[in-house]
């Protein structure tokens, strides 16, 4: 086994931009608004770009090696985890996901929970995380009064932020900005507010799902360890997924986990991945597999990269 990275699945959107040429050199034409770099879902499946098993569908590859590959507590049944990179040169629509029970119910699908980290912002740039104090009834007024965006929590952003986005927290992305997105696999999304858009709104759903209690919370503050080579912090662990940030300035040695895969995407820099038998170039905007079973393997260079997985 080795590092596995996958073909970037590129998606035209109405609010997406060009930025991802900054680091991509195989963008298709368009408004790209998404590229889903580790996804084995109905709506997009990855397919290996590197080593023996290039060429192999993700769903193949699970099938070929099981929980060698993704872990021995892991299901094979749907892999749990996406990865996408997000682009928006316009705002996205104002929305919000439900959680597992209820996208069981009325999608056939899991919940979503994502987290955000903010690669690169443009002076100004910001995120809608959460409503501004208000209730349920408040907030279906201001849809129907057309005055919802009095009510968002819209706070100015940074390169480095970090978010957690809950399943039933209403959240956008504004214009300027490139983000990580580790996420539930899911592609289950209810639009409340989309600027005049002439787009299709969720509002009955999205106002079943809504948690108006759930706030705002910038996991970059939270305290890295320095170690000899990196720095470690753990920006979120919750019953889904576990995110590290991982600043590397020499190397930084780690052993994949038998029980569950891992993640590794990188937000800034370039550097190397290396092994028995094995070294992949990781650079900025690139994510990798780490399989269960691969083994002793060392990150070098200058980089820093975010470092995910599955609670299991």
């Amino acid at each position: 086994m080795y590092p596995i990275r996958f073909e970037n699945l590129y998606y035209e959107k109405i609010w997406g931009g060009r930025d991802f040429e900054a680091f991509r050199d195989n963008m298709p034409e368009g408004k790209i608004g998404e590229t889903w770099d580790i996804a084995c879902h109905k709506n997009g499946t990855g397919i290996v770009a590197n080593g023996d098993f290039k060429g192999i569908n993700f769903n193949d590859l699970i099938k070929r090696f099981g929980h060698n590959l993704v872990g021995e507590k892991v299901s094979l049944e749907k892999f749990p985890l996406l990865i996408k990179l997000i682009n928006s040169k316009e705002k996205l629509s104002v929305q919000v996901h439900p959680g597992d029970k209820y996208a069981a119910k009325y999608e056939g699908d899991y919940g979503k929970t994502e987290a955000w980290y903010v690669i690169d912002a443009k002076p100004g740039a910001s995120l809608i995380v959460g409503t501004k104090n208000c209730t349920k009834k408040e907030f279906e007024e201001s849809i129907k009064n057309n005055t919802v965006e009095n009510l968002l929590n819209k706070i100015e952003v940074k390169k480095g932020d970090c978010f957690l986005i809950n399943s039933g927290l209403v959240h956008a992305i504004c214009e300027g900005v490139i983000i990580a997105e580790i996420q539930q696999n899911s592609d289950v999304t209810y639009r409340v507010y989309d600027y005049g858009r002439p787009r299709e709104i969720h509002i009955k759903k999205a106002l079943d799902v809504i948690n108006f209690d759930l706030q705002c919370e910038n996991l970059s503050q939270k305290k890295e360890k320095q170690y000899e080579g990196y720095s470690n912090s753990i920006l979120c662990k919750n019953e889904y997924f576990g995110i590290e940030k991982i600043s590397i300035t020499k190397e930084y040695n780690d052993l994949s986990n038998i029980e569950k895969f891992d993640m590794y995407t990188c937000v800034e820099g370039q550097g190397t991945i290396e092994g028995d038998n094995f070294k992949e170039v990781i650079k900025r905007g690139d994510s990798f597999l780490i399989p269960a079973t691969l083994g002793e393997y060392t990150i070098k260079g200058h980089l820093k990269v975010l470092k995910s997985y599955p609670t299991v």
